[in-house]
């Protein structure tokens, strides 16, 4: 069973994400585990302060060091062999290829969930790997994380409906997108179904289902 923690100031946050759909069938089908730690429970003193003004100056508030320190120590104590994954504009991309990786692992992993205006460096000492999920600012770590997961988590053996779901995704050969899909009914409002996907030939269904994700591959790279 694979293990995820999150530590994070806000654990409300996950409540619905981790509660619902394919997370939820997951942890049901004992998938995997998936947890919350509130950074505030390591705080400092009586009011748990878990942020202080940076040194040298400067606008906001700095993530500490030792609460910071002390939820991950706790998360390695869970699953010692966890790899630690810190949210932060500064990392990498995160794509396709990295879920499928990390689905691939045997190691849990602990996500830490920075807040205000960062995290003290210090924290890097316990980190594996620095993970961004595009190049804007979000207030916390916290949709970032829930994204990797969720990325990771129904990449699992028996989280997917299929066998094949994943492999005809958009982004599974790293190149491609998905080729555009169609229910009924035939025609809606003028809009038809392609009238390959009516005939019956699989040979040309698949010819023109990997044109189309050739296709909207190229257009989506050309953009960028």
């Amino acid at each position: 069973m694979k293990r995820f923690q999150v530590i994070t100031l806000f654990p409300e946050m996950f409540t619905g994400v981790f509660g619902s759909s394919m997370m939820w069938k997951a942890q049901k089908d004992g998938i995997v585990t998936l947890e919350t730690i509130d950074l505030r429970e390591f705080g400092l003193g009586p009011r748990k302060q878990v942020d202080d003004t940076p040194y040298g100056g400067g606008d906001g508030m700095l993530l500490m060091i030792e609460p910071l320190w002390k939820a991950v120590m706790q998360a390695k104590a869970n699953d010692p062999s966890a790899k630690v994954l810190l949210m932060t504009p500064r990392g990498e991309r995160w794509r396709q290829a990295l879920a499928q990786q990390h689905s691939e692992s045997d190691s849990g992993y602990i996500f830490i969930c920075g807040r205000y205006e960062g995290y003290d460096e210090r924290i890097l000492e316990l980190v594996d790997e620095e993970v961004s999920v595009g190049d804007y600012v979000l207030t916390g770590g916290e949709l970032p994380a829930m994204t990797i997961v969720d990325s990771i988590v129904r990449l699992l053996p028996g989280v997917l409906g299929g066998a094949a779901s994943a492999e005809i995704e958009s982004f599974s050969d790293g190149e491609t997108l998905e080729f555009p899909q169609y229910t009924r009914p035939e025609e809606f409002q003028g809009l038809k179904v392609p009238e390959v996907l009516l005939s019956g030939h699989h040979g040309e269904i698949a010819k023109w289902r990997h044109e189309q994700s050739i296709k909207a591959g190229d257009e989506k790279y050309r953009q960028n």
